[in-house]
């Protein structure tokens, strides 16, 4: 994702901000609130869905409880805590999140060993940061990151130290669903009696994943998903693209910013897979109706399964995830739902000639056959082979 990014980050601010991070202006007021009136929890846990701005908003409110010139609704950003925070270099700013072995820490890791590309990581992504792109830059895309045994330890001997600057100790833990379950009842002590002046920030997409003891012990600070419209806003923007453009991204963005920065730098990518859709169930549809099947242009449907088999085994899979999410606005267009159609104009346009070919009666089955492609390909299968059974199965499921 970084180097996609590099236009990106030219438009962007330096400081995080209140008045630059993608929330609720409510829920921004109620903690500037929470600041103001002096009832900040020491343990506050930010729950939000994935590619919501959750981190961005931590370190925003971080930054306003440390500014030495507060506004009446935002952090000054011209004091020297807030120069620190610009940095994320703020002594008094702690982040705690998911470490594994890699190359250069090869035993024993801790959050402290990473802090310089994790601080590199969240400006190359202007904070709209997500675990799998962490774990890529890593190299730990096969291992099990976690925030382990170490990181709590640190934690509470950084707790029982006087903050630096005679404020408060900010500790953002990014990803506490992969806290390490044998670390745990290291915090609980510390998070229910941490020392004054003391603030835990848990961030998560998943409260499942987090034990009943945790969750016993922190504030909930719910975070909403972002809306197709302040996705659409923020896009022309972030990349000057058309507001159709955006709005086309937005609608099958759901509702991350992070899947629509993605989907903004892959647009070509996602035309060239809908006109590689168009041509194999096009195929598929003559082969089925047609009484010859030399009516059917078999030409076109060999070259466009070469061409995906030549994209490589995780392009593959893309694609085969897109073919199911056209399969299932395909189904919604037929029943006039198209509320439920997350689709740009153009493949709404396109998806509409298929509603007569796939309906209910056979888009389980081809999903069906879309997963097991899916399998094989995981599982090193032959992909032309794989390509080329899933097009004459399906052709003999069409309508």
């Amino acid at each position: 994702m970084q180097n996609a990014q590099i236009a990106y980050l030219k438009c962007c601010p330096g400081h995080m901000l209140f008045n630059n991070v993608l929330v609720s202006q409510t829920l921004k007021n109620q903690l500037v609130s929470l600041v103001k009136e002096n009832r900040i929890s020491h343990a506050q846990l930010f729950l939000s869905q994935a590619g919501t701005h959750s981190f961005a908003l931590a370190v925003a409110y971080a930054q306003f409880i440390c500014c030495q010139g507060r506004k009446a609704d935002d952090s000054c950003g011209v004091c020297p805590s807030c120069a620190k925070f610009e940095k994320l270099a703020h002594p008094d700013l702690h982040f705690v999140f998911p470490n594994c072995i890699t190359k250069t820490v090869k035993k024993e890791p801790d959050s402290r060993q990473f802090s310089q590309e994790f601080r590199n990581f969240v400006f190359a992504n202007n904070y709209h940061i997500d675990i799998e792109d962490w774990l890529s830059e890593l190299g730990g895309e096969n291992k099990q990151a976690t925030i382990n045994i170490r990181d709590c330890s640190n934690i509470i001997l950084q707790n029982n130290i006087q903050s630096y600057e005679g404020g408060y100790k900010i500790f953002i833990f990014w990803c506490l669903d992969r806290l390490y379950h044998a670390a745990a009842p290291k915090l609980l002590k510390t998070l229910e009696e941490p020392e004054k002046n003391t603030l835990f920030i848990l961030l998560t997409e998943n409260h499942d994943a987090i034990l009943p003891t945790i969750l016993s012990r922190t504030q909930l600070v719910k975070i909403p998903q972002l809306s197709q419209e302040t996705i659409t806003q923020q896009l022309v923007t972030d990349f000057g693209i058309t507001p159709q453009k955006a709005a086309d991204i937005a609608e099958i963005s759901e509702g991350s910013y992070v899947k629509a920065i993605t989907l903004h730098n892959s647009s070509s990518d996602l035309r060239d897979m809908l006109r590689k859709f168009e041509v194999l169930f096009s195929g598929m549809s003559a082969l089925k109706n047609q009484a010859s099947p030399q009516q059917v242009n078999f030409f076109a449907v060999q070259d466009t399964i070469a061409s995906i088999v030549d994209l490589g085994r995780e392009e593959q899979k893309s694609f085969l995830r897109f073919v199911s999410r056209m399969i299932r606005n395909i189904l919604m267009l037929g029943f006039q739902n198209e509320n439920l159609v997350k689709a740009t104009a153009e493949e709404k346009k396109l998806l509409s000639y298929f509603t007569k070919t796939i309906s209910l009666k056979n888009a389980q089955s081809i999903l069906h056959e879309c997963n097991q492609a899916l399998f094989h390909i995981e599982r090193n299968g032959n992909s032309t082979l794989v390509f080329t059974d899933f097009f004459l199965k399906v052709s003999r499921l069409m309508l």
